[in-house]
């Protein structure tokens, strides 16, 4: 069995792998101080309680945003599991070709999503939305050029600045909404959060598929834990809620730590 841990700002999002099916996915909190063995005590008893034996993991693949928790992991897949993890980190194969102006600099959670995409989805040209700590944006072409995208703060830390930073805004439910105009401030919120960012990806995506794809529609692909969101919007093709998970699969056959 594979894991697969993607290490975001908010949350650890691990994923177990038999062959190329997701058989379970657990979620732990992102501290800025964690231990090696915390994590890897907590790990191994998620496993357990949802039906896995941690001994029959054979190889980890860790995507990571946050490289003060990197020794830790690292530590924790060698302590725990016995295992050298795979880090998704720049020198390691991706099979993208990165048009970047310094491609060190695209974080690992973009690239293990644009692999991951590439895989489901292959020869499309595609636009992908990643509602994270940050949403992200990014272009790919169907020949697995990374051109490039946005980032912005995400729906949840937009929404937990105007708590912090403001007097009198409270802290609210993030969903889906039908009306623009609020009736209350909490309702004025959820609205301008929500209608926000159905705006701004309407208009980003209209001027990536102008500049980077001559005006032929690509397709529109969404992740990440607010992707389902926007489903009544149809703002996107497909929302692939573990395809960071795919994607650090994928990277793994891709540097020879699965045989194929």
């Amino acid at each position: 069995m594979i894991l697969a841990l993607d290490i975001g700002n908010s949350q650890i999002f691990c994923g177990v792998f038999e062959g190329e099916q997701l058989k379970v996915q657990v979620r732990y909190a992102s501290k800025a101080q964690i231990s090696s063995d915390e994590f890897g005590v907590f790990l191994r008893g998620a496993l357990r309680e949802n039906g896995v034996d941690p001994d029959l993991i054979t190889t980890i693949g860790i995507s990571s945003v946050v490289p003060e928790l990197n020794y830790a992991l690292r530590s924790c897949s060698q302590k725990y599991f016995n295992i050298e993890p795979m880090l998704l980190q720049p020198g390691i194969k991706t099979g993208l070709k990165i048009d970047y102006k310094d491609p060190k600099e695209v974080g690992s959670d973009r690239i293990a999503d644009a692999i991951g995409a590439c895989k489901i989805f292959p020869g499309k040209d595609l636009i992908l939305v990643d509602f994270g700590t940050a949403t992200t944006v990014c272009a790919i072409t169907r020949d697995k050029v990374f051109l490039g995208g946005n980032i912005m703060p995400g729906i949840r830390l937009s929404m937990e600045a105007l708590e912090s930073k403001t007097s009198k805004l409270p802290s609210v439910e993030i969903r889906s909404v039908e009306q623009v105009v609020g009736k209350t401030t909490i309702e004025s919120i959820q609205s301008g959060l929500y209608w926000s960012n159905v705006g701004m990806i309407k208009e980003l995506s209209s001027r990536i598929t102008t500049e980077v794809f001559q005006g032929v529609r690509p397709l529109m692909l969404a992740t990440g834990g607010l992707s389902h969101l926007f489903d009544k919007e149809d703002l996107f093709d497909h929302v692939v809620t573990d395809l960071i998970l795919v994607g650090i699969l994928e990277a793994l056959k891709i540097n020879g730590y699965i045989k194929q």
